[in-house]
């Protein structure tokens, strides 16, 4: 006699020829529904025309019209299970140029934004390139960077003066 509420509700069910299937991939499903629906065809449209307002959630100036040198974005991110920092270098003709790594020590957020913008300052200077603007999104670190504000974690002072010295190699660099 089955003893399970799955047994039993299949039982149950079996009286009116209901049969329960449990699924395993929904994922899989998720992602073959998705590809059902939006077919590659000649009426197909990219997923961005479905968001009209998109420009709604977009706040101040777009910085990459009006800048026509290198520009380097950077981020990083430390949770619990891992650090990963990622850094895209943009040419004046338009030409990208992405790396991201994991860090294999343990940091703060703090830390890692200052370790994305080592990695693209190397890369930066690797490839011989004199006027560049950094993008990020972390206020501490280009305030720290500009002199603006004062550093008081000992533990970013290295990365903070390893900053300021790849900044010399620059002739022209904004934060």
């Amino acid at each position: 006699m089955p003893t399970g509420k799955l047994d039993k509700w299949q039982i149950l069910l079996s009286e009116f020829d209901i049969v329960y299937i449990t699924q395993n991939a929904v994922k899989g499903q998720a992602l073959a529904d998705h590809l059902a629906e939006n077919p590659v065809g000649g009426e197909y449209e990219p997923l961005k025309t479905y968001f009209l307002d998109e420009e709604v959630s977009f706040v101040g100036e777009d910085i990459t019209e009006a800048y026509d040198g290198w520009m380097m974005f950077i981020d990083g991110d430390a949770n619990f299970k891992e650090v990963g920092i990622g850094v895209v270098l943009i040419s004046k003709t338009g030409q990208h140029y992405p790396v991201s790594t994991k860090l294999r020590f343990p940091c703060t957020n703090n830390m890692v934004k200052y370790e994305a913008c080592i990695l693209g300052l190397n890369m930066a200077v690797d490839l011989n390139i004199q006027e560049l603007l950094v993008i990020g999104d972390l206020d501490l670190l280009v305030h720290q960077v500009q002199g603006e504000w004062a550093t008081k974690n000992f533990n970013i002072l290295p990365y903070l003066y390893h900053v300021q010295e790849l900044r010399k190699m620059f002739t022209t660099i904004e934060f």
